[in-house]
């Protein structure tokens, strides 16, 4: 007889941030289904909340500690909520929670896949699921978001405000290089977001690096496109669309007009990425915290939940994030996790419910 052999438990250390608003009622329901699968593969999710928030902020004048980095270096992985509240200024919790953490972890590469799943519909008229399926790589680190910068002569008339963009050879190529390597897994195809007819600096700099990579990849059907000639192509072609690689100005732009038309921004999940994993990674919903009906059960859990797929993949269960990106299109193809806003009845505990039982 063979003696049996004892399987090492695989257990993940996870940083919850559940956020404000509708953040707090999303991330409730994906760790559901997030610790279905877990217990259905055999691995564990050890899950470690935090309150950083805009309602921390509102006690204490931060949105996390001084330590708050630290802290989080120990985790796997960091499960974000949405965050923001009427009273602190998006400026003061993008710039006291999301952006410190993105760039403390060399996040580089923000991760935006978003397809048309089943049970919805497009604002786009007679649009496929096969027609509406893309990814946007956006640039996460540098580029338009940065701190360089100020106003002068608040009050007068001569009254100006200055903005600095930095792009570093090292961000630009390190993100076009993993749009390439993303692209040839994918149809083969990428195209790159620029303004280079108006933005005279920083744009040509980013198509002659695109181009310079570019070449290390001839089985990638590589294309330039001006960003907004490019927003009406994601409009009127977006078949031909697949993989796009932009700046953190255009990435972002461009990342949520191709939710609205494939869904809408309550079914995008994002990941904020480490490549390297020397860092842990952070992932979220691109959503916003819609503090007007936090609490009311009518949020939509999808894009949280799917953010857990993403989170999933990156930590190597392949096999569970696929069974939970699955049980998403199971349920909402059955009509049993859909939220009002996207015309069914579901509450946002019903919805993630039948999303957890979905997975097995």
């Amino acid at each position: 007889m063979t003696a049996a052999v004892d399987v090492p438990q695989r257990d993940y250390r996870i940083a919850s941030i559940p956020g404000d608003g509708i953040g707090v009622d999303v991330v409730a329901e994906a760790r559901k289904v997030l610790d279905r699968a877990a217990a259905r593969y055999g691995f564990g999710l050890e899950w470690t909340e935090f309150d950083w928030s805009c309602e921390r902020y509102s006690r204490t004048g931060t949105m996390m500690p001084e330590d708050g980095i630290e802290r989080l270096s120990v985790f796997d992985a960091i499960f974000l909520g949405a965050v923001g509240f009427p009273g602190v200024p998006d400026h003061v919790s993008l710039w006291g929670l999301l952006i410190p953490v993105r760039r403390a972890f060399a996040q580089y590469v923000n991760l935006r896949p978003v397809r048309l799943l089943p049970g919805t519909s497009s604002v786009l008229k007679d649009r496929t699921a096969e027609e509406l399926d893309m990814v946007i790589v956006r640039e996460n680190s540098e580029g338009e978001y940065s701190e360089l910068g100020g106003r002068h002569g608040s009050g007068h008339p001569g009254e100006f405000a200055l903005q600095e963009s930095v792009f570093t050879r090292v961000g630009v190529e390190r993100i076009i290089r993993y749009a390439f390597e993303l692209a040839g897994t994918r149809s083969g195809r990428l195209v790159s977001a620029t303004k280079s007819n108006g933005i005279i600096h920083t744009m040509p700099f980013w198509d002659e690096i695109f181009a310079e990579v570019a070449a290390d990849y001839p089985e990638v059907g590589a294309e330039q496109c001006h960003i907004d000639a490019l927003a009406a192509r994601m409009v009127q072609h977006p078949d031909r669309i697949d993989v796009v690689v932009g700046s953190n100005l255009f990435g972002d732009i461009l990342s949520d007009l191709a939710a609205a038309i494939t869904g809408g921004l309550g079914m995008a999940p994002s990941g904020n990425i480490n490549p390297p994993g020397e860092y842990p990674s952070m992932f979220e919903a691109v959503h916003g915290s819609a503090p007007d009906i936090a609490g009311k059960g009518i949020a939509n859990p999808v894009a949280q939940i799917l953010a857990g797929a993403m989170m999933l993949e990156h930590l190597g269960e392949h096999a569970a994030a696929r069974a939970v990106s699955g049980a998403v299109e199971t349920a909402l193809a059955a009509g049993e996790a859909a939220t009002p806003d996207f015309g069914g009845h579901a509450t946002t505990t019903e919805s993630g419910t039948a999303i957890a039982e979905a997975v097995g």
